[in-house]
């Protein structure tokens, strides 16, 4: 399942430019052909470092769009991302939050104008126009934009490109490439506020264990990780489907909501320790972390002595996917800006190769190009400094 590096070089140069013109229409898939003819290999058998297409190609195209994800795929990301949240009437949708009104235009449907409104979700308040109150047949009348258009100006150029897609669409569309390219297409498939839409009557884990039965993705060695902020949704869904599963970690100083209305007094600063890794490997094979957890930063946004996390992880069997790299200066540490222009690209192969460096096993990027050229200099026959 190893793409070549001289292979890799080839769609690089090219990709961008040619990719992501967009998707019109999806072949209907069924669960028999997802998996089949494209090989058993598991998670341990992807490139390493693994490279992540954070909501798809997102430094390129409005984010998880079939454009997005295409484009990703076509510039050879080695698994791409999707975050779920529900619709009113219970079908999965590719957004990274519930809240709609940075990511579509719905702010252009007067129809939708009296669904503005304000909730608290994990406990924030939040004004807009929520997935949960739009029925699929509603929400697949807007069109997606571009989520910082401040940042990523070109990306505009994309807006009103694509429709909001539902899981199973994306699905069926890795199903399709995956026949069409020899090779099964790996996703990296988030549960979004699982608590929060259980409360609603909308829980995620269950319909979402639905589908990936339906469509043969439900296995250990399924092209598939499952992945989460929320312990105990990772925990329900390895009683529903043997996928490989990463729970999520933010800062060390926050708690996951889950623990909050469980009264669990644990924060990520916990569950980093040996006692917590400890804890998640008995349901999960990996972690998530933001790089903060591993690669400190100082109040000047410089980074500072690595923490023994990569060592600790991997002590405990945990394979490491941090968040989030990318190429523009606003989200790069200050060691690696260029300039002061917050959207220009500074050092992003500089910070690429200290990541690497750490012995993460992934890494999650808005610029899988930039990533996976950085990733050749440690795969294959290549060892990360520290590991």
């Amino acid at each position: 399942m190893t793409q070549g590096g001289a292979a890799r070089r080839t769609v690089l140069g090219a990709a961008v430019l040619a990719a992501g013109t967009g998707i019109t229409g999806l072949a209907a898939g069924t669960a028999a052909a997802s998996e089949a003819g494209h090989g058993e290999g598991g998670f341990r058998d992807l490139p390493h470092p693994t490279v992540i297409g954070h909501r798809g190609a997102s430094g390129y195209r409005p984010e998880h769009t079939l454009g997005s994800y295409q484009l990703a795929l076509d510039l050879g990301a080695d698994v791409i991302e999707q975050d779920l949240v529900p619709t009113r009437d219970g079908h999965l949708v590719c957004r990274h939050e519930n809240e709609i009104g940075g990511t579509t235009d719905v702010a252009d449907h007067p129809e939708f104008a009296s669904r503005r409104t304000t909730k608290s979700v994990d406990g924030v308040s939040v004004t807009g126009w929520f997935t949960e109150d739009f029925t699929l047949a509603e929400l697949k009348t807007l069109r997606a934009k571009e989520r910082i258009p401040a940042v990523r100006q070109r990306n505009t150029l994309y807006d009103g490109q694509w429709a909001v897609p539902t899981f199973e669409e994306v699905l069926r569309w890795a199903d399709r490439e995956g026949k069409r390219r020899g090779k099964r297409v790996w996703l990296h498939v988030e549960t979004k506020h699982p608590s929060y839409f259980r409360a609603l009557g909308l829980g995620l884990e269950e319909p979402l264990a639905k589908l990936l039965r339906r469509y043969g993705r439900d296995g250990r060695n399924a092209a598939l990780f499952l992945q989460s902020f929320e312990p105990s949704s990772i925990q329900r869904l390895s009683r529903l489907v043997s996928a490989p599963r990463v729970v999520l970690l933010s800062a060390a100083n926050t708690r996951p909501w889950d623990f909050e209305q469980a009264k669990d007094p644990r924060t990520v600063a916990d569950l980093v320790e040996p006692e917590g890794l400890q804890w998640i490997a008995g349901f999960a094979q990996g972690i998530g972390p933001t790089m903060d957890l591993i690669l400190p930063r100082d109040a000047a946004g410089k980074l500072g002595a690595p923490t023994t996390l990569v060592k600790d992880a991997h002590a405990h069997g945990l394979l490491l996917h941090p968040y989030t790299a990318r190429n523009e200066n606003s989200f790069l540490p200050a060691d690696y800006r260029k300039g002061t222009d917050p959207a220009a690209y500074g050092d992003a192969f500089g910070a690429f190769r200290t990541y690497f460096e750490q012995g993460i096993d992934g890494i999650f990027t808005d610029n899988p190009d930039t990533g996976l050229l950085a990733a050749e200099a440690f795969r294959p026959g290549r060892r990360p400094v520290n590991r």
